[in-house]
């Protein structure tokens, strides 16, 4: 798939097709997805894939919030990416010391990086995808047992999008986000 064509043609899919994903494309999925780019190539990143419907189900009740859009989503959901990254790292040369005043911030934008490359990625493969970004880290974290040096930066609802892909919402003009120095 054209670079281009995918950047313009990929939606947030929210309704999906009462299909699992094999964990076989999610695994080329994630493979592609670790080629994005990060601060010092420390490659933060990580993903852990839940296609258990229990599970999920816990997310909806025990991971949003309470956010009706969300727990929604995840109703529907089957198969959901929790993106987190490895604290600590990111935005430092060495040592302690952050080399940036973005400090660790700069991992949240290092997890984004990782999250548009999953997303497209998945788009490319004929898979649906939607970010989720009102979360309770802590509980997710509990929930699907991640490691204490990471946290969550969001959740990826994925799957076969059901029904005709969504048009393009309007984009601002190009002289509105661009300016010249």
């Amino acid at each position: 798939m054209d670079a281009i064509k995918m950047i313009e043609e990929r939606r947030s899919v929210r309704k999906f097709k009462n299909e699992i994903v094999d964990r076989e494309t999610m695994k080329e999925i994630v493979s592609i997805s670790r080629w994005a780019p990060s601060w010092g190539n420390f490659q933060v990143a990580r993903y852990t894939l839940v296609d258990d419907k229990d599970v999920i189900a816990k997310l909806a009740t025990d991971g949003v919030d309470g956010f009706i859009y969300n727990v929604n989503t995840l109703k529907e959901a089957k198969g959901v990416a929790v993106l987190s990254f490895v604290k600590g790292k990111s935005g430092k040369l060495e040592g302690d010391d952050y080399a940036t005043s973005k400090a660790s911030v700069w991992e949240v934008f290092d997890a984004g990086l990782s999250c548009q490359t999953f997303c497209l990625t998945a788009h490319a493969k004929g898979v649906g995808t939607c970010v989720l970004g009102v979360i309770n880290d802590k509980s997710i974290s509990g929930i699907v047992g991640l490691p204490e040096e990471e946290t969550v930066a969001a959740l990826i609802v994925y799957g076969y999008e059901d029904g005709e892909h969504a048009p393009a919402t309007p984009r601002k003009n190009v002289d509105d986000v661009l300016r010249f120095v």
